[in-house]
């Protein structure tokens, strides 16, 4: 699985999970610091990488999208320390592999994982009328 490390996030991250025997990648080594969140989207999907992000516009383009890839790791919270969440990270994957692999987007907080497979569902909305 290889994973590509969103701009915001440091380029430490991806080499910890690559010492930890991950294939991840910075952002910044293969695309331009201003790219769109949906430039960044496209790439993965074209090169079969999983997201690795705190943005959490991602979410909203894969739902208006209902595409089935790529998958997203959004880390929520803050305060992490490199080490610490690149354990995480790993933890999750781990533990999610045939989910990620199958298109999902997972959210990562220091409690808990919370894994929502790919196509999103749109949410329907319904206004009812008096007569």
């Amino acid at each position: 699985m290889k994973l590509l490390v969103d701009m915001n996030l440091p380029p430490r991250i991806a080499d910890l999970l690559n010492d930890k025997g991950m294939e991840a990648v910075h952002w910044y080594g293969i695309g331009t610091p201003n790219a769109t969140d949906s430039e960044i989207l496209s790439y993965a999907h074209q090169h079969g990488y999983v997201v690795l992000t705190c943005d959490l516009d991602f979410t909203a383009l894969l739902a208006a999208s209902q595409d089935k890839s790529p998958s997203i790791l959004q880390i929520r919270g803050h305060g992490f320390h490199a080490e610490e969440l690149s354990n995480l990270i790993v933890s999750v994957i781990t533990q999610n592999i045939s989910e990620i692999k199958k298109g999902a987007i997972v959210s990562i907080d220091s409690k808990r994982a919370r894994v929502k497979l790919l196509p999103l569902l749109k949410t329907l909305e319904f206004t009812t009328q008096k007569d």
